[in-house]
């Protein structure tokens, strides 16, 4: 009876509320919803909650919301772990931005198709499924679209060749086949295209290749064209019943480039001569001896050869490429670990699509980056246009093969936004090779102390805050992810915080500590070590806090990690009271930033208390930062114009509401 009454006490109040406040109070409810979906714990969502009767969403300022005449018209919540479906969100028609990429969501996309204001779309990095639904082309008001990186498999919709307002539509890594529809040339305004590692197939339009390049279709086997594509096999670009049709399995087209189909004929042949007959036979005997005695030598020279070294210590200060250099074993053809003939040529990919060959990878043209603790890490451009970063370890045997394999079997399966993505690796008995991801935006560590003085471009407080905040995310990740095997990361640094092409901070080397036994890696690895550590001798989870700690330090007050101890000397500047002179002499050029950095200033010193169990967890440490701002931008548009590289974090004029 009590919940009866209940329900009708709310629907009368709704009823009686006026059309723009039932709105409101509808939206917060929608929101509401979502998170229950999503967020199980309750604890990623925390200030998502209602203070009084007539407190909303968009009163309550909660987190990643943005309203405008109390309407939701933002959702954003990237990076956060929220799992579960998004159908909840579908009835806030008035959303404008809709960013959840890199989460856990799953389900289908139909849904969203009802939030028919949307403008900028950001799906990236989670495990949504199905097909792309057809109803997304009613999004008149579309601008951007990326669902890239989840396993969305099927068509693209010949439907959104009425989405005419698109200026960027990713749909990389995922599992989509059929051909390349040619509306996407049509588009007026389209400026970011990429369809790479699907299973597509069938001819690549000249119009887009020339307008895009060829990495933007790499990765789909069934694809054929112009260069770099191999030559397609039928004629006309729809094939008809009397030619070669396009197989639904992409890896059974015809490999020749001259292969065709003929038409039944009517027309009968004379039948062969006994000696016609014997010639043939005689012919065909002589050539299959020939063919087996090639694959014979090919197979011998094959199993007595290793890729040995991608370049010598010498050719890598004369020359900045790798070389296919070969190297003979004596040993049967397989190594003492365990390395036998048939996989040493082997790149073992994480995706699933396997991009390129190790061949490919010895051919391609490099460029040093840096020299590590663990090895030298290189930039490679590979003959397609793709670019990795290969990191060479510096020892040929750090340890076993089977155990090599088990570690990079554990940090190859993390997926994070924030995280340097580990493509693949090789083994081999005196050559290691990671692959990643390349980071054009070069490293935290460069940004803040490189090129001190005159004509230097100093780093603003809006983007240093948005970069600890990645930072953070992303090593919460890691710690979340192997909680249970509390794995750290081990080698916390600035250098160890990359920018990807948008300027979002990511974090890398992780896992790299696990091939050394742990008083090697404290003392080789160049991360900020935690007190403990000079005692204990190990690696945790709470000595990465400290390592982040100093990293913000870093941020805040321009010295580097190495200058003097660089937490007891803040702390002694807090103790007397000088809290100014502790931060960066370019951040004081900019105004109503002291609070922001002051709470920025407390977060890192409760990271470098002296006892770890006192230190907060990166999940409390993410918290934190988040509400000292909660809209941040990293490094923004502008920063790499030339790429016309858009950070999904705000929108650009163009998008304005």
């Amino acid at each position: 009876m009590d919940r009866h009454f209940s329900s009708l006490l709310i629907f009368t109040s709704l009823f009686l509320l006026s059309p723009a406040t039932a709105a409101t109070t509808n939206d917060t409810a929608v929101l509401s919803l979502f998170r229950s979906q999503t967020d199980l714990h309750g604890t990623l969502l925390s200030n998502w909650t209602t203070t009084t009767s007539t407190s909303t969403a968009c009163s309550a300022n909660w987190l990643g919301i943005n309203c405008t005449n109390n309407r939701v018209t933002a959702v954003s919540l990237p990076s956060l772990s929220l799992r579960g479906p998004i159908e909840a969100l579908s009835s806030l028609d008035q959303l404008r931005i809709l960013d959840l990429r890199g989460n856990r969501l799953n389900g289908t996309l139909k849904s969203i198709a009802q939030c028919v204001n949307l403008k900028l779309i950001y799906l990236s990095g989670n495990d949504f499924s199905g097909e792309i639904p057809q109803e997304l082309s009613s999004l008149h008001r579309l601008r951007r679209l990326d669902l890239s990186n989840n396993n969305l498999r099927g068509p693209i919709p010949s439907q959104f060749s009425n989405l005419s307002r698109l200026l960027t539509l990713h749909l990389q890594n995922n599992e989509l086949s059929g051909i390349i529809p040619k509306f996407l040339d049509s588009f007026p305004h389209l400026k970011e295209l990429n369809l790479s590692n699907n299973e597509l197939y069938g001819a690549v339009p000249k119009s887009l290749l020339s307008k895009y390049g060829g990495a933007i279709f790499s990765g789909n086997e069934g694809l054929c064209g112009n260069s770099p594509f191999p030559k397609c096999s039928y004629t006309g670009d729809q094939p008809s019943s009397t030619n070669q049709t396009v197989p639904s399995n992409p890896s059974s087209l015809p490999s020749s480039s001259t292969a065709t189909i003929e038409e039944p004929t009517t027309k009968h042949h004379k039948k062969l001569s006994n000696g016609a007959i014997v010639a043939i036979v005689v012919a065909n005997s002589v050539l299959v001896l020939v063919m087996a005695s090639f694959a014979v030598a090919y197979c011998c020279g094959k199993y007595s050869r290793e890729p040995n070294s991608m370049m010598s210590g010498s050719e890598i200060g004369k020359r900045s490429s790798y070389s296919s250099e070969k190297r003979v074993y004596n040993n049967g053809g397989g190594d003492s670990d365990g390395t036998n003939g048939t996989d040493k040529s082997k790149l073992v990919f994480f995706d699933r699509k396997k991009q390129f060959e190790l061949e490919d990878l010895l051919r391609a043209s490099a460029e040093m980056l840096g020299k590590g603790s663990l090895g030298t890490v290189y930039k490679a451009v590979l003959d397609d246009g793709c670019t990795v970063a290969v990191k060479r370890l510096k020892d040929a045997n750090p340890c076993a093969r089977k155990e090599f394999e088990q570690y990079m079997d554990v940090i190859g399966k993390l997926r994070h936004a924030n995280v340097v993505r580990f493509r693949a690796y090789y083994y081999a008995r005196e050559e290691k090779l990671l692959v990643y991801d390349y980071m054009p935006n070069g490293c935290l560590h460069s940004l803040l102390h490189g090129n001190r003085g005159s004509g230097r471009v100093p780093l603003d407080w809006t983007t240093r805050i948005g970069l600890i905040l990645g930072a953070a995310r992303g090593l919460e990740r890691i710690h979340e992810e192997y909680a249970s095997s509390r794995i750290p990361h081990g080698n916390v640094k600035s250098s160890n915080v990359l920018l990807d092409k948008n300027g979002n901070a990511c974090i890398s080397d992780f896992g790299l500590s696990l091939l050394l036994n742990p008083v090697h890696a404290i003392a080789r690895l160049g991360g900020y070590k935690a007190p403990e550590q000079d005692e204990m001798k190990r690696l945790s989870q709470k000595a990465d806090v400290y390592s982040f700690g100093v990293v913000v330090l870093e941020v805040l007050t321009g010295k580097e990690a190495a200058w003097e101890d660089l937490p007891k000397w803040v702390e002694s500047v807090v103790r007397d009271e000088w809290t100014a002179e502790v931060f960066d002499q370019e951040l004081l050029r900019y105004k109503n930033i002291e609070e922001e950095m002051v709470s920025t200033l407390h977060v890192a010193m409760a990271c470098v208390v002296a006892q770890p169990e006192k230190r907060p967890t990166m999940s409390q440490v993410v918290k934190m930062i988040e509400d000292i701002r909660v809209e941040v931008s990293p490094l923004g548009e502008d920063y790499d114009d030339s790429r016309n590289s858009l950070s999904p974090s705000l929108p650009t004029t163009e998008d304005a509401f």
